[in-house]
């Protein structure tokens, strides 16, 4: 896991902090936010990108809308834990979103998580749910959890 800092926003104690989650990708980036308080987490609207870049206003108006604390960024793994092609543009992303807005961002291992959001999406709604933005957005809502089980659970 990477962390960096420097945050532009007052600093937010542990345990109380707003945190958005990114599932990096090529071509849609999946958003999701939660509340370390409660535990929730909740799907937001994937952003398109082109080879990995986002429109980064609208990266900025998410931040804007939601005012989080902290930024995770998934890292696409291998299932023996060693890194990929997008592994560095995954880490890549981390670090612009940290330069451009100043939150302190980490990294969490994302492993399985499309599979899940497969899963859970076509469960709750059958093949109609596994749209591309809602897999993605799934897939960062997934990663939101994960993080905070680990950290807190």
């Amino acid at each position: 896991m990477t962390q960096q800092t420097n945050s532009k926003k007052p600093s937010t104690p542990d345990g109380q902090r707003t945190v958005i989650a990114f599932d990096f990708g090529l071509k849609s980036i999946g958003v999701a936010v939660g509340q370390e308080l409660s535990y929730s987490t909740r799907s937001l609207s994937a952003i398109k990108a082109q080879d990995g870049t986002p429109n980064w206003d609208i990266v900025e108006k998410t931040l804007n809308d939601w005012k989080p604390d902290l930024l995770i960024v998934g890292l696409p793994l291998n299932m023996d834990g060693t890194e990929q092609e997008i592994t560095a543009r995954a880490r890549k992303f981390a670090n612009r979103l940290h330069g451009r807005f100043g939150y302190p961002v980490e990294t969490w291992d994302e492993r399985l998580t499309t599979v899940d959001a497969k899963a859970f999406l076509f469960e709750t709604g059958g093949y109609k749910n596994l749209s591309k933005d809602k897999i993605d957005s799934k897939s960062a809502e997934i990663i939101l959890m994960s993080w905070f089980e680990n950290k807190y659970l």
